[in-house]
């Protein structure tokens, strides 16, 4: 069921924006497969169910508002200080969020149907802006769902690792969205 045209403002009490990290190398056993999620987020949806390559998107993330919220695998499970550790690690080293303190993404094309959907936008990170492609899909209610696919190493970010590189994350992470659209 597609939306009905209008402007939607977004945020998190409209859905969550998460983030999911997989882990590399030969001590990948040692490690956590990771859920983020972004707890201070805000945009604005331009939807046009008449021309929808007139419909645009636009959000702005703050970048210290990740957060790890589920993880999977590794020898132990994570302690507060292991989540401490990790917010300082995407704080300061990956993310540099005391000289970018946002992530955006503009979009500038949409393509596809109503209710499934390509949108094309100029995403920004660590200052580096790059085209990302996100796939939408309508759902009954109005629940839409965005999933996409980031390469930390296209913005300068340099994936974490450790004991010489034989525990890292994988250099893709998914970005998956889910959000119930507000009354236009």
């Amino acid at each position: 069921m597609a939306p009905s045209s209008g402007t939607y403002e977004i945020g998190p009490s409209d859905g969550s924006l998460t983030v999911r990290t997989t882990k590399a190398g030969l001590g990948a056993k040692l490690a956590h497969d990771l859920t983020l999620e972004a707890k201070t987020w805000s945009g604005s949806i331009t939807f046009d169910d008449a021309d929808l390559a007139a419909s645009s998107v636009e959000v702005t993330v703050a970048a210290t508002s990740l957060a790890v919220i589920d993880f999977s695998g590794g020898v132990k499970p994570l302690s507060d200080g292991d989540r401490k550790e990790i917010a300082r690690n995407i704080n300061e080293k990956a993310l540099q969020t005391n000289k970018y303190p946002d992530i955006t993404f503009r979009s500038t094309a949409i393509s596809g149907q109503a209710d499934t959907f390509t949108v094309t936008g100029d995403l920004t990170i660590t200052g580096t802006t790059r085209p990302v492609s996100l796939a939408v899909t309508v759902g009954a209610g109005g629940l839409v769902t965005v999933l996409a696919t980031v390469t930390q190493t296209q913005f300068g970010i340099r994936p974490y690792s450790a004991m010489l590189g034989t525990l890292k994350i994988s250099d893709e992470v998914e970005v998956h969205a889910t959000l119930t659209l507000p009354a236009p």
